[in-house]
This record gives structure tokens, C-alpha cells and sequence, in this order.
């Protein structure tokens, strides 16, 4: 077995053992199947956040694309505003990007566009970063043959949950049970980031908090835990020091003795 072979199908094993222990209801035979077509042909890592499942569906991640960009040696990525089609008086924008993936190769062309409707509250005011995002990830896509669509495209994924209205013939236990269930599937991704990056889990949750706009992580939704997630993945892995520096910022000044 050559070096790359060997890579692949440590990365192919590793990444079958976290999805399994992140989405254990959803990893179906299928779904780990098209797992390991996208490790061999892409060398994606779920332990690096560059894939996540939902409803039962792989999606890939902004940062899971840049990497794939730098590993295949990327010659460019341009971004403009579309101003005709923007509207900067009711956050509305839309960018095109076109990815180079070599110095002569002709250019992919993404749209994005964000605006209130379909961004998540919690980054309302910035529109115009998240249509960037967008049209980046839609270029790369395009330039490298990824059908999968990405999270940051999902305008409904960061919006708050709504309560369902129970029916007079829910199974109460049922539903208590689902719930409990994706709660523990979020705090076991949430600790795997945590061991992953060496992350202090008390400055974690004060952050979590502090992101999801609650006094304690327990009382925030599980879509803004979610996005939460999705963040701290994408903050350890493009920019660790940074996130460092962000979470000693919620750190208890010690109290000196007189």
C-alpha cells in the first residue's frame, strides 16, 4: 500500500469512528458509504468540522472547502459585490465569486446572497460577510465537483426552533426521549472539540453562553448550540491563537487576598 493509500484509509477509518460517535442514529450503512467516497476523493475530516450530517444528509463546510482549495494548490479566489442586485439599506447583498484553480484554468463563477430573511439573528448586521461565505463556497464547488451543498448556504439551519405543537395522540415519552437524545449528541461534539483543541470546557461554555445570548448554555436552543458548534470548529481550526485570546477573555479575574 503506497503512502497516499495509507493516509486515506486511516483518514476513511478515523472519520467512520466520529461520525458514528457525533450522529450514531444517522449513520446508516449508506450514509457511511458516501462517507468514504468523499474521505477518498476530497480527503475530507469530520473531526475538523469540514462535514457535518443533518437530517440525515451530508454537507460540507466553508472551511472543509478552503482547505480542499489549499490542498489542490488553488491558484485564486476573487470576490466582488453584485451592486445592481444588492440593497445595503435593508442588509440585503449579493457577491459573486470566481475561483482560478490553476493560473490558466478558466474561471468558476458562485453567487451568494444574504439578507435578514435567511440568515440566522444571531448575525444580523453581517450579511454582507455571510453572501461572501456563500458565493465563495458555491465557486469552489463548482471548481471542484462537490454536489454537496454547504452549511453556510442553509439559511434556515442557524434559525431558532420553533415549538411543535403536540397532537393529542404524540407519544409524550417518545419526543421527551428525541429530545434527550440530540442533546447528548450535541454535548458529545461539543466535548470532542473540546479534547480535540485542548479548549478549557469552563470558558467554553461561558462563550457558548455569551454566543447564544442565554445565561447558561443549558437554556439556549439546540439550533443556536448548533451554531455554536459550527463556529467553534470553524475559530480552532482557521485561527487557533485567536480563539484562545476569545476565551481567556471569559476567564474569572482572581480575587487577590489583602
Amino acid at each position: 500500500m503506497t503512502p497516499n493509500l495509507r493516509v486515506k484509509s486511516q483518514l476513511a477509518r478515523n472519520n467512520r469512528a466520529h461520525a458514528k460517535a457525533l450522529w450514531p442514529a444517522q449513520c446508516s450503512k449508506l450514509m457511511l458509504k458516501v462517507l468514504r467516497e468523499l474521505t477518498t476523493t476530497f480527503g475530507f475530516s469530520v473531526a475538523l468540522g469540514e462535514l457535518r450530517m443533518i437530517d440525515g444528509h451530508w454537507y460540507i463546510t466553508h472551511s472543509g472547502l478552503l482547505r480542499l482549495a489549499n490542498r489542490r494548490l488553488c491558484n485564486s479566489i476573487r470576490v466582488e459585490p453584485v451592486l445592481q442586485l444588492s440593497d445595503p439599506s435593508t442588509n440585503r447583498w449579493v457577491f459573486k465569486s470566481t475561483v482560478h484553480k490553476s493560473h490558466h484554468s478558466r474561471g468558476f463563477v458562485g453567487f451568494g446572497d444574504a439578507d435578514p430573511s435567511n440568515v440566522s439573528p444571531l448575525v444580523h448586521g453581517a450579511e454582507m460577510r455571510v453572501a461572501e461565505t456563500r458565493a465563495v463556497n458555491r465557486a469552489l464547488r463548482k471548481a471542484y465537483g462537490i454536489g454537496l451543498c454547504s452549511v453556510e448556504e442553509l439559511g434556515w439551519i442557524s434559525e431558532p426552533s420553533k415549538p411543535v405543537a403536540g397532537s393529542r395522540n404524540s407519544n409524550v415519552r417518545h419526543e421527551s426521549n428525541g429530545s434527550k437524545d440530540g442533546s447528548t449528541r450535541l454535548r458529545d461534539q461539543l466535548c470532542l472539540l473540546i479534547r480535540q483543541h485542548n479548549l478549557d470546557p469552563n470558558l467554553v461554555k461561558s462563550y457558548a453562553a455569551h454566543f447564544c445570548g442565554t445565561e447558561t448554555l443549558k437554556e439556549a436552543s439546540r439550533d443556536l448550540v448548533e451554531s455554536f458548534i459550527s463556529h467553534l470548529a470553524a475559530s480552532a481550526n482557521e485561527d487557533r491563537n485567536g480563539l484562545i485570546c476569545k476565551l481567556n477573555s471569559y476567564a474569572q479575574p482572581v480575587e487577590v487576598k489583602q
